[in-house]
């Protein structure tokens, strides 16, 4: 499976970015390979839309999973309507997050 990760940076000891559709990067585990890709946010400097086009990207890479700080209220139904999995977390590490999974 896939999981999606918010990220302040492009390695694993880069915080989780608390913004869902304007963070920098998205981090991409794939528990089956146990592989990490770091991805930049194509939607971050977007004038609006953001968190719908970040929830489109995500969808595309085959995440069934999303961790993130927050998400905004046009990605939840999103999200929903695809059954891709939201989970809030902060205050971590890219690396503390994939310790716990």
């Amino acid at each position: 499976m896939k999981i999606a990760i918010t990220s302040e940076g492009n390695t694993l000891n880069a915080q989780i970015d608390s913004r869902f559709g304007r963070c920098n990067y998205f981090a991409f585990y794939d528990t089956d390979t146990k592989q990490t890709e770091f991805m930049l946010n194509p939607g971050k400097e977007a004038s609006g839309g953001a968190g719908p086009a970040a929830v489109q990207f995500v969808a595309q890479q085959g995440a069934k999973k999303i961790i993130a700080g927050e998400f905004g209220g046009k990605t939840v139904p999103l999200f929903q309507s695809l059954g891709i999995q939201m989970v809030s977390e902060s205050g971590k590490t890219i690396a503390e997050v994939l310790e716990q999974l």
